[in-house]
């Protein structure tokens, strides 16, 4: 993936937190910024895929009202597309700040005992695509046969507001995320319901997921609200993933593929679950049978797996704090892509 001076001076390519593949594009989003990106297949003299590359950067305030403005990070964890859409949500997460090794101990200890909330993090946005001059995908904030760029939360609305009385969840909401506090970080669509993954709280070992049915808010096409279903706004399920967080959602076909890490701040082990059926699920589940497709690489520190897409019958894998090696002198970085068994 190769990517243009912007995002590069942004590091957004250092920082990839979600991916997803769009005929012939992948959408891209890092969690220091509150852009997604753009990237577009290239291929070799005999037509085979060898990149992504020619990226184009969207703000997503050009689309929607950011809570906090057009410039405060978003820390995107999760994109899903379909049906002519592509959706992105922030972490909804609180943050503690970082202790780094140059800070003296009593900088160390003020900056442990301080946890921000920053209001862009609390978002789900949609964005109408519609075909642009060159035939790809363009995310715009009217599409011509209505439909509407539109975002949930900083209203009191926000998916963290919905969960406040949950049992399970509402008391993390007040951890920060590397805490085990509550850390969205994967995203899937099918039909008119998202999953939402939950890198923590992991509860006893089980790790969180909600479902909910977005819509337009009536009263304003620019604002999204959360419908009932039977009565209920959303569904919780509880995944036996080792003990292991929702790193990131995929859909392949019926299924729902899971990367799976920690939910603390360690860099491994990295799992890879099939949920099979998934999408055929109307209740709330416990699902202790998820096939354990395979683990993945991950380093000490570094090449952390954040990002999964089914490109053909391979998946891509994207990785935040790539090793060196992941670099390229162009100003690319280099993901995985690993055969996809279908089954465990």
């Amino acid at each position: 993936m190769v990517f243009g001076d912007l995002s590069r001076q942004a590091q957004t390519h250092t920082n990839l937190s979600a991916v997803r593949k769009e005929g012939r594009c992948l959408w891209v989003a890092g969690d220091e910024t509150a852009t997604i990106e753009r990237l577009t297949e290239t291929h070799d003299a005999d037509g085979v895929l060898t990149g992504y590359s020619d990226e184009v950067t969207y703000r997503l305030a050009d689309f929607v009202d950011l809570p906090a403005g057009p410039d405060e990070e978003a820390d995107i964890e999760g994109l899903a597309s379909g049906d002519g859409w592509l959706w992105a949500i922030g972490s909804h997460s609180l943050k503690r700040k970082r202790v780094k090794p140059e800070h003296p101990a009593r900088k160390s200890r003020r900056r442990l005992a301080t946890v921000v909330r920053e209001e862009n993090r609390y978002i789900l946005v949609r964005l109408p695509l519609e075909e642009g001059p060159d035939g790809l995908p363009t995310p715009v904030r009217r599409a011509a046969d209505g439909r509407t760029a539109a975002v949930l939360g900083g209203r009191g609305d926000s998916l963290a507001d919905l969960l406040r009385d949950d049992p399970h969840i509402a008391p993390f909401l007040s951890i920060p995320s590397k805490d085990n506090g509550v850390d969205v970080e994967g995203l899937a669509l099918h039909g008119d319901r998202l999953y939402v993954g939950f890198r923590g709280p992991v509860l006893r070992g089980w790790a969180a997921m909600v479902e909910v049915w977005p819509e337009t808010d009536p009263y304003d096409e620019h604002r999204l609200r959360l419908r009932a279903v039977d009565g209920v706004r959303y569904r919780s399920h509880f995944l036996d993933l080792r003990g292991l967080g929702i790193r990131d959602l995929c859909p392949d076909g019926d299924d729902l593929l899971v990367l799976a890490g920690p939910s603390m701040s360690l860099s491994g082990p990295v799992r890879l679950f099939r949920w099979k059926d998934a999408v055929k699920c109307d209740a709330p589940e416990f699902v202790r049978d998820l096939l354990h497709v395979g683990d993945l690489p991950h380093g000490d520190g570094e090449d952390h797996a954040e990002g999964i897409a089914v490109v053909a019958d391979r998946l891509l894998v994207v990785y935040d704090s790539p090793a060196a090696e992941r670099h390229t002198p162009a100003g690319g970085m280099l993901a995985d892509l690993l055969l996809l068994p279908r089954e465990g």
